[in-house]
Parts: structure tokens; sequence; C-alpha cells
């Protein structure tokens, strides 16, 4: 059974070491290193979570809008039930990486208080901001955040 790979004390701190974490995926295992050299868009998520469906169109375009700039997104579902989860994807098909995490350790290392909450991992697997929620407004604020990171800029 793949784990958590990370401490107990660690957590999203911008400018701090993203934890890392090796989970299975719907295609095989989803770890964080396997993408070092990538901004990665780590999105934690739930089958009960209005607003993590209405996030996951707007992910799938994230990342066909900055894959050439070298980010991915991967979405953590933290469901108890796998069911669950798959009845989820089933109705909303995702276009990116999805992990499962039915311990609900990765979001614990990741100081994770509500769904969805995303952070954002630069390159070198630095965290380089966290956000909780999904409204409206959402999808205009992070772009400019990742927009200025991937472009070089850092996020605000």
């Amino acid at each position: 059974m793949l784990a958590l790979i990370a401490g107990a004390a660690q957590s999203a701190v911008p400018g701090e070491p993203a934890p890392p974490f090796s989970l299975p995926g719907s295609g095989g295992t989803v770890s964080l290193d396997a993408y070092r050299g990538k901004f990665v868009y780590v999105d934690f998520w739930a089958s009960w979570c209005a607003p993590c469906k209405r996030s996951f169109p707007w992910m799938g375009e994230l990342q066909r809008r900055y894959a050439d700039q070298g980010l991915v997104v991967v979405a953590i579902n933290v469901d108890a039930s796998r069911a669950d989860a798959d009845r989820f994807l089933a109705a909303t098909p995702p276009a990116f990486a999805v992990a499962f995490d039915p311990t609900g350790a990765t979001p614990k290392h990741y100081a994770i208080k509500g769904m969805p909450s995303s952070v954002l991992v630069d390159p070198q697997g630095k965290v380089v901001f966290q956000h909780a929620g999904f409204t409206a407004d959402t999808p205009r604020e992070l772009e400019a955040k990742i927009g200025q990171a991937v472009r070089g800029g850092g996020a605000k």
C-alpha cells in the first residue's frame, strides 16, 4: 500500500518545501517527486463538495493553458470510500492526474482546513501559495498568481 512520505510537523508554508506524497491514482502511483522540475497545482477535493464539481473543468483548462509553461494539476481525493470518488469522476471527468487518500493523511500534512483547497508547488518543490475555497472569482484570482509564478515573478 502506498502512503504519505512526510513528517507530521510539515505543512504548506510558502517558501518551504512542500510535504511529499506518493498515493495510488487512477493511472498508477501519483507522487509529488515525479513532477520535480514543474509547477504542480495540488488540489484537495471530495465527492460531497459542490464547489469541487465546479472547479474540475477550470482545472482541466488551467492545465491545458499552462502545460507548455511546465504546469501540471494533481487532484487528491479525500473520500473514505473510493466508490464515492469514482461516481464523482464518472459525472465530472478529470483532464489531469487524480490520486486517492482515503485516510486523509496528505491534507493533514498540508494543513488543509476545507474543501476544495489548493497549493501551488514550484519546480524546486517549494510551496508558492495555498488557497481555500472556490467561488466565481477564484479562477481569475488564482490564474493571476499562477501566471505570475510560471513567468518567474513568484506569487503575492
